[in-house]
């Protein structure tokens, strides 16, 4: 049912006046995910189009946890236009390549955070706090001794600060005022209460909403439709109207860039999951995504990254069955994580929770284990995920999940650039190699903290499809290689350092290299 506008409800209104509520020098906060998923788009467009008009709002700064954006100019990339923000503060760029370019340029101030400090941070925005208290960064680039998440030279602000409390170090992320908050959900009655009931995840909406509104703020809603008041039942009520300012209604929201409409990635019922016609081929990936499956137990809680790591769950569906708790970043527990530019949601999810609450449970140690990609690693363990070819992609989650777990597991090629590779029965051969080495004696940056690590006493993996290495007190160490490999050719002259290596080293089981 469709209602508001014969009861006069005050708060609906055009995505053109709701973007003239956004002022010159507004801190925004966008709340929604990457690939499209949960992104406003249609109340963004709109203001975006208003400084095209007009040359307002401008010189705005925009805070993001997720990464916001389809790499077709949406989300953050309704944002990148010269004047229009003067500071951009995001978890994860990737999906904003506009603003990836204004960020090169040095034309506006980069900033990267952890996704799970930043949606954590809203709450402490909320509730009056001078800052987020974590651990959660230290010994990485966020940490303000290393390079304090500035990611050009325009950059120079501090954002955290190191503490000592009880004798431990910890980083104060400093809270500030949040001028709009810019929310998604599927429903809003015509108080302005907000549910979610056809979105596949809730990020920090409700804690963005408080933290703007005792900031002297305003919350900007939009949602799918419009119902008369009351048929909204009080649990399912995510962001309260009392916070909401302004409501836009966009009948063509999508779940995605990929979905229109899939009830099974909402929870709101089940379907048969796919036959065995989605096998994954048997490649590299399938290679490297079996090594992985390894390291999960059957009990453990696992989370897993976005890119390679997708592939573990479809090879641990197809050949074991699923272990009991899958879990991703942006809020869900159990079903079957989806992947590309539909990675944060879930086919048949057992849960969804609020974001902030995840990274709660991530960060305190809820997670056994996580499969997690590398870009590169080095000697000391250290693993770059953010900054690297001259590309600013960020951190997303990553941060919080490889600090919380207990045990870690790194998955790659052994190179990049143009690598080929053949996997043949049992074995599997080298038919290009790649130009760009990934195992290197300083990685560009520090996303994965090697000391940090070892100080903790985690258990760190590193799966490529040609060896196994570990990070050991000594340093990462050689530990397994696949069959048919040259030690000397295939993996110390294809890496810039030598690793701790054992007299005999274990060859990897030839069922990996098998159809």
């Amino acid at each position: 049912m469709i209602g508001g506008e014969g009861n006069g409800m005050k708060k609906r209104m055009s995505a053109r006046e709701a973007a003239g509520l956004v002022r010159d020098g507004s801190c925004v906060w966008l709340a929604g995910g990457g690939g499209g998923i949960n992104d406003p788009c249609h109340f963004l467009g709109e203001l975006e189009q208003s400084f095209l008009e007009t040359g307002h709002p401008r010189d705005m700064t925009l805070c993001h946890s997720a990464g916001m954006g389809d790499k077709q100019g949406g989300g953050a990339d309704h944002f990148a236009h010269a004047g229009m923000v003067k500071k951009v503060v995001g978890s994860h760029w990737t999906w904003s390549v506009r603003m990836q370019e204004l960020a090169a340029k040095e034309e506006i101030e980069a900033y990267v955070l952890p996704q799970g400090v930043m949606s954590q941070m809203t709450r402490d925005i909320a509730g009056g706090r001078p800052g987020l208290i974590s651990r959660i960064g230290l010994g990485t680039f966020v940490d303000p001794r290393v390079e304090g998440g500035c990611m050009n030279r325009r950059s120079t602000e501090q954002l955290a600060q190191v503490l000592e409390i009880g004798g431990r170090e910890y980083l104060l992320y400093k809270a500030f005022p949040i001028d709009v908050a810019v929310i998604r959900g599927s429903t809003a009655d015509e108080d302005g209460n907000i549910s979610y009931e056809q979105e596949g995840i809730v990020p920090e909406a409700l804690s963005a909403a408080q933290a703007a509104k005792n900031s002297g703020g305003i919350v900007i809603a939009q949602v799918k439709r419009v119902v008369a008041r009351g048929t909204i039942k009080p649990l399912q009520v995510k962001v309260p109207g009392v916070l909401v300012d302004a409501v836009v209604v966009d009948p063509e929201q999508r779940q995605s860039l990929l979905t229109d409409y899939d009830p099974s990635l909402s929870g709101e019922y089940r379907v048969v999951t796919e036959d065995e016609d989605s096998r994954m081929p048997l490649t590299e990936r399938k290679v490297i995504a079996r090594r992985a499956a390894e390291e999960l137990g059957e009990n453990d809680v696992c989370n897993l990254g976005f890119g390679m790591p997708d592939g573990v769950a479809a090879v641990v569906k197809e050949e074991r069955g699923l272990p009991p708790v899958l879990s991703v970043e942006q809020g869900i527990i159990g079903g079957i994580p989806q992947g590309g530019s539909n990675f944060g949601l879930v086919r048949n999810p057992m849960a969804i929770l609020d974001q902030p609450y995840q990274f709660d449970w991530y960060d305190g140690g809820g997670l056994d284990v996580t499969v997690l990609s590398f870009a590169q690693f080095d000697r000391h363990g250290n693993v770059n995920v953010s900054k690297f070819g001259g590309r600013i992609n960020g951190v997303g989650g990553f941060i919080n999940i490889s600090q919380g777990a207990k045990k870690v597991v790194f998955v790659g090629t052994f190179t990049a650039g143009g690598f080929r590779a053949q996997v043949e029965e049992g074995t599997i051969r080298i038919m290009t190699e790649g130009r760009n080495k990934k195992l290197v004696s300083q990685v560009e940056q520090i996303s994965f903290s090697g000391a940090y690590a070892r100080e903790n006493g985690q258990k760190v993996v590193f799966v490529t499809e040609r060896a196994v290495f570990e990070l050991t007190p000594e340093g990462v160490k050689l530990t397994e290689i696949a069959p048919g490999m040259d030690l000397k050719r295939d993996i110390l002259d294809q890496m810039e350092f030598v690793p701790v290596m054992d007299e005999e080293i274990k060859i990897m089981p030839a069922r990996y290299f098998k159809a």
